[in-house]
């Protein structure tokens, strides 16, 4: 089998052309989410690097364009821009952040640094009622501004829509040429009708009627899957989350018994999952497919002893997977595909577009250079976690697998702080177990997007039974959010707490201290590490 250090099969189904909004990456943190909250108003839509060609976008033929924001200044000597003609195509255009002073800069406008900068929540005052985006919005909303520096004097053909007591030009439009701009982010639940501004752009100065669904995008991919795979066998890379088993159920809708499902145990799992996941998987199981359990625990805990680093952690437990799976398929016999879970928020918190590298997920940054595949399969990578599930449902999946808690692939490796090891694992695995069968009880699961217990590196002196005891802490979070792109850390009953406290402090052994992550996503992640 030829070894291959390209990755491929990054599908999607494309609907009509004329459904789709065009978002170019100048590199922002939020460039994803646009995209997300494009798709909630059921138009289509890609995100592309600032660099495609103009030529691109007319075959694109996008019905409108956002600009999303960046880290950049458009003055400065690392500016990152994009071409002039992008104003002359007659698409409808609207700058964010970083993009709207693209647009002022480009345009003729000017572009400095703010005398006051504007971070978090931000009351705008609208000056232009009637213009398309803010129909209906309230004169004084608020929405949420990052920036250092601002639009200080308009382009010809603009005029101001929303300002600020420091931002004079918070929002401005060139409607003749159809050119939005707005200095703050609409697509971050902290502004406050921010939603309902990017559907005036959709729908009003875009004309998008909304015809994309989740239907047609399962009946697509699998077809694109028969194609693309033909006679061919794949191997998918089953962990036994939402995102691996839709994808499973994707490819075995699509072809069959030519599909097997690999479950490593990597020793890093939740208390009983793996055997969870052979219940649903295994030859007594709901799903008729191929399934393989591997027991590679001890390989894995010889590979993370000794070590602490996060990204080091993640890109260890990438290539082991990797490398099991190689050998998996080798003994299955000739295997062209590995088929993954890959979704789009592990894509941009990777690094591989023009945004920061947050965190390598072990399946995208964390992969090796060379795979013993002839293609990687990602049928899920430009979905987001909702949009999975959503796909999960049109495939029939029970919901108790579809509304499962998410769990990443380096697992445990990744709630634990500092070097795993095999009684770390067992403490964290006691003491999640405890706190998700008492948020079950509680009859408060289906409000938080995800909950669990990590592993701090910390230990401290406690008493108990009398006498000193020297143990760990265990954190315990909770988010609430729809897109796992932001979050917003969960307030949870006092009672709820304090019981969950008591019962791993007693029943954990090796913990005398539990605490409570109060962070959000910014500036925090989900996961710990």
């Amino acid at each position: 089998m030829q070894k291959n250090n390209v990755r491929k099969g990054t599908m999607m189904n494309r609907p009509d052309a004329a459904e789709m909004i065009l978002v170019l990456d100048f590199g922002g943190q939020y460039n994803q989410l646009i995209a997300r909250r494009v798709r909630e108003n059921h138009v289509y839509c890609e995100v592309h690097p600032h660099t495609l060609s103009v030529e691109r976008i007319r075959e694109l033929a996008p019905r409108g364009i956002i600009l999303t924001g960046g880290p950049n200044s458009v003055y400065g000597e690392k500016t990152v821009t994009a071409s002039k003609e992008l104003f002359m195509l007659g698409i409808p255009v609207l700058g964010i952040c970083y993009g709207a002073q693209l647009i002022a800069y480009l345009c003729g406008g000017h572009v400095e640094p703010a005398p006051t900068s504007e971070y978090g929540r931000t009351e705008v005052e609208v000056v232009d009622a009637d213009s398309p985006l803010f129909e209906g919005i309230p004169r004084m909303n608020v929405c949420w501004m990052s920036h250092t520096d601002y639009i200080s004097g308009l382009p010809n053909g603009f005029h101001v829509t929303a300002q600020t007591p420091v931002c004079p030009i918070a929002a401005m439009e060139n409607p003749a040429e159809r050119l939005y701009a707005v200095q703050f982010h609409p697509e971050v639940m902290h502004t406050e009708h921010g939603a309902e501004m990017l559907r005036s752009f959709i729908y009003r100065v875009c004309g998008c009627t909304g015809t994309w669904r989740m239907d047609s995008f399962v009946q697509t991919a699998i077809e694109e899957l028969r194609q693309k795979i033909g006679r061919g066998r794949a191997l998918c890379a089953l962990s036994g989350g939402v995102d691996s088993s839709v994808a499973a159920v994707l490819l075995s809708k699509a072809i069959g018994s030519q599909l097997t499902c690999v479950f490593v145990d990597h020793g890093l799992l939740r208390k009983n999952e793996g055997d969870e996941v052979e219940a649903v998987f295994g030859r007594d199981g709901v799903y008729d497919v191929n399934f393989i359990r591997i027991n590679a625990r001890d390989r894995f805990y010889a590979r993370l002893k000794g070590v602490t680093e996060p990204e080091q952690k993640r890109k260890i437990i990438g290539e082991e997977f990797i490398r099991v799976f190689e050998e998996a398929a080798h003994e299955i016999g000739a295997v062209d595909f590995l088929v993954q879970g890959t979704i789009y928020p592990d894509v941009i918190e990777s690094g591989l577009g023009k945004s920061a590298v947050i965190k390598s997920h072990h399946n995208v940054g964390g992969l090796p250079d060379h795979v013993d595949f002839k293609e990687i399969v990602e049928p899920l990578r430009l979905l987001f976690k909702d949009e999975v599930r959503a796909a999960g449902r049109e495939l029939g999946i029970p919901d108790y697998l579809v509304d499962r808690q998410p769990f990443p692939g380096p697992g445990l490796g990744i709630r634990i702080i500092g070097e795993v090891t095999e009684e770390k694992v067992h403490i964290v695995q006691e003491a999640d177990a405890i706190y998700r069968e008492e948020i079950e009880k509680a009859g408060i699961r289906r409000n938080l997007g995800q909950y669990f217990a990590a592993l701090t590196n910390m230990r401290s002196v406690g008493v108990m039974g009398d006498g000193r005891t020297y143990d760990y802490a265990i954190a315990l979070r909770a988010v609430e959010t729809s897109d796992f792109m932001t979050a917003e850390s969960a307030q949870l009953p006092w009672e709820l707490l304090a019981h969950v406290t008591t019962r791993i402090v007693n029943e954990v052994r090796g913990v005398n201290r539990v605490l409570y992550d109060c962070t959000g996503k910014p500036p925090g992640t989900i996961e710990f590490e």
